[in-house]
């Protein structure tokens, strides 16, 4: 398979091809703007682009580790996955393509979207290159109805359909805030480890001992799938359904520090759901940041 890589000015921190070029690049990142049936705000489609924009302005230098990650380990941008009409299994089976040829190079993986649905493809080939890999979905909601609006790819359905072939006692949700009661029912028939948002808040700051239960639930290999509507939406409000209440930016990078400190590593992961406002720049900027510092920690010895 050849992929068409995107250049200085397109890519991922705007990085010229010597820190871009794919035989040069540990880390791929796949932009895949899946947009089909999204049931509130609109605009999944136009996420990959607005963060990759964005990037551009994010500082390559992280001081928590006085690192440059992008120099030294190189990040390759594909080009956006043209999905051509296709929806539902045959554009996750697309994208899946391209994530499993990029795995078969020995390349860490990253995944934007594009909604949730897209989420299946990149999770789907880890599983088989990790098979003991725990999936830690950071998300305002469960994803688990087993159709909604009369399709079982709704990105409401995402989680349902993984579930459909990945273990669901390697299964760790953080952050939910919204479901129905058939999700509720699933999570306890399935006996999903799910750490609602509400009783993340009820815990004192001093103690905040749901980062230690998570940590404890994942496996060595984790793969993270997080749908920026985990955060609250004071910190993003460029999302297809933003629930408040949310976890903080500063929480989630916690909580990947935290897995990092434990010994487990982050094998790879997908952003999804940003919908970005025109004229709103700091919502693309803190996802492009977001998808930056999760690099630089997977990457990191702590």
């Amino acid at each position: 398979m050849e992929l068409r890589l995107l250049g200085p000015q397109e890519n991922f921190l705007d990085l010229e091809p010597e820190y871009s070029s794919l035989p040069h690049s540990h880390i791929a990142l796949v932009p895949a703007p899946y947009e089909y049936r999204t049931s509130f705000g609109k605009g999944t489609r136009y996420g990959p682009d607005a963060i990759l924009a964005a990037s551009a302005h994010v500082e390559p230098y992280d001081e928590e580790f006085d690192r440059e990650l992008c120099y030294e380990l190189g990040i390759a941008t594909v080009a956006p996955i043209a999905l051509n009409g296709a929806y539902d299994e045959a554009a996750i089976a697309k994208v899946e393509v391209v994530v499993e040829h990029l795995l078969q190079q020995g390349k860490y993986v990253v995944t934007i979207g594009g909604e949730h649905t897209i989420a299946i493809a990149p999770i789907r080939a880890h599983f088989r290159h990790f098979p003991q890999m725990s999936l830690l979905q950071l998300d305002a909601h469960a994803d688990l109805r087993s159709q909604y609006e009369g399709s079982p790819y709704s990105h409401a359905c995402a989680m349902a359909r993984i579930l459909d072939f990945f273990p669901a006692e390697r299964v760790v949700q953080v952050g939910i805030r919204a479901l129905c009661r058939e999700e509720m029912e699933y999570i306890r028939r399935a006996n999903l480890r799910t750490f609602f948002a509400s009783a993340i808040r009820r815990e004192s700051p001093r103690t905040s001992s749901w980062y230690d239960a998570v940590v404890d639930s994942l496996s060595e290999d984790v793969y993270i799938t997080l749908d920026v509507d985990v955060l609250d939406p004071s910190q993003m409000p460029a999302t297809g359904t933003p629930e408040p209440d949310g976890l903080w930016y500063h929480e989630v990078i916690h909580l990947l520090r935290r897995i990092r400190q434990s010994g487990r590593r982050i094998i790879g992961f997908d952003v999804v759901e940003f919908a970005p406002i025109p004229g709103l720049h700091h919502a693309a900027l803190t996802v492009a940041r977001l998808i930056y510092k999760t690099l630089t920690l997977a990457w990191s010895s702590l």
